[in-house]
């Protein structure tokens, strides 16, 4: 806490089919992650009980599918998604999505496959 923090000093990690993420900060109330989604890249659809979240998109353009509606977004557009509500997010065109997802409280062992 207290210092500044980038790509290059928090801690990486893959997921999905090429995906990129980086904790930005990491606490149990919150949670700030830059993430990348290179072309054709998802997450699969699931839902958090108790955290609430939301999408801010930095680069490129996505679609977040939230309770059975596709919603568009560009940079500098979000979507906040309440807990309960089913998700996915995924990258349907032909560059990489780099966008922050917000958490609180962090959604560490509050997630299932929906």
């Amino acid at each position: 806490m207290g210092r500044p923090v980038s790509r290059s000093s928090a801690p990486h990690y893959g997921w999905g089919d090429g995906c990129d993420g980086w904790r930005l900060a990491a606490g149990a109330g919150l949670s700030v992650i830059e993430e990348r989604v290179p072309p054709g890249g998802s997450e699969k659809r699931h839902v958090h009980r108790v955290a609430r979240q939301f999408f801010y998109v930095l680069e490129g353009r996505a679609v977040i599918e939230l309770g059975g509606t596709e919603h568009a977004v560009g940079p500098g557009e979000g979507l906040e998604v309440e807990p309960g509500v089913p998700h996915r997010f995924f990258n349907p065109s032909d560059a990489d999505v780099v966008f922050l997802v917000v958490s609180a409280p962090s959604t560490s062992g509050d997630r299932e496959d929906a």
